[in-house]
């Protein structure tokens, strides 16, 4: 693709730009951020990945991975505001899920090299990490919307973990949930990035609807195990050491 062609390319943001200004949603300027933190960042990106795919060093493959887990896991623990050590919980369920969904790569045969464990990495991060949001957000709001709930289990005699299993199945499934619907509509709806770039790239279709089959059975396995993690640590944040439920 030409540069001309690229800047072209700024007109679909122009009229995201002019529905923005229309309705009057003041999204302006965050829209212009947006933009130039995308130039940016994938340029910079290109680069280092580019130098990285040359170099053929593990050590530098492992150092792109911890610093896009370091990222997603902070951006992530914005949703979650309030709970005590939020950015250590996601980070752990990011970690998790990265390093096991890597290990099953690995032990189906894909190569260990950084032209495939990076974008493979990137696809399990980014989706773990919007699943950690997600479900952070659902765990704050279930814990208030059943503050009455909980209290009620605990005067009972329950737990904390008894009297949150409610709480944390609605905060796990709505982790879920996006990546279960994406699956639902693959190929009737969307053609997802990586299909879509092989097909571009002249790669035979049905090559490219298996890497994409592989990719989507990943992302649910990985989105799962971040989603549980997150939650399994978050929710006794909620709660004293005597057991007593705090908001």
């Amino acid at each position: 693709m030409s540069w001309l062609a690229l800047s072209l390319s700024l007109g679909f943001v122009g009229l995201a730009a002019i529905v923005a200004r229309y309705q009057e949603l003041g999204l302006e300027k965050e829209l212009a951020i947006a933009v130039v933190r995308t130039l940016i960042q994938l340029t910079i990106a290109g680069y280092v990945l580019s130098y990285v795919f040359a170099s053929h060093h593990l050590i530098y493959t492992a150092l792109m991975l911890a610093l896009m887990m370091g990222v997603a896991a902070q951006n992530a623990a914005k949703r979650g505001k309030g709970i005590s050590g939020v950015l250590r919980i996601v980070l752990i369920g990011i970690v998790i899920s990265e390093a096991l969904s890597l290990i099953l790569l690995l032990l189906i045969g894909i190569p260990a090299t950084p032209q495939y464990l990076i974008p493979l990495s990137g696809m399990i991060i980014g989706n773990s990490m919007v699943a950690c949001g997600v479900t952070l957000n659902r765990l704050s709001s279930e814990f208030k919307l059943r503050f009455g709930e909980v209290e009620l289990a605990l005067s009972l005699g329950a737990n904390p973990k008894k009297a949150s299993l409610s709480v944390v199945k609605a905060a796990v499934k709505a982790g879920m949930i996006p990546t279960i619907d994406s699956m639902k509509t693959v190929g009737l709806v969307q053609l997802p990035g990586m299909m879509t770039g092989q097909i571009l790239a002249g790669a035979d279709p049905i090559q490219a609807v298996r890497y994409q089959i592989l990719v989507m059975f990943m992302i649910s396995g990985s989105t799962a195990i971040a989603s549980l993690i997150v939650v399994l640590q978050g929710y006794r944040t909620y709660f004293t050491p005597e057991a007593q439920l705090k908001l």
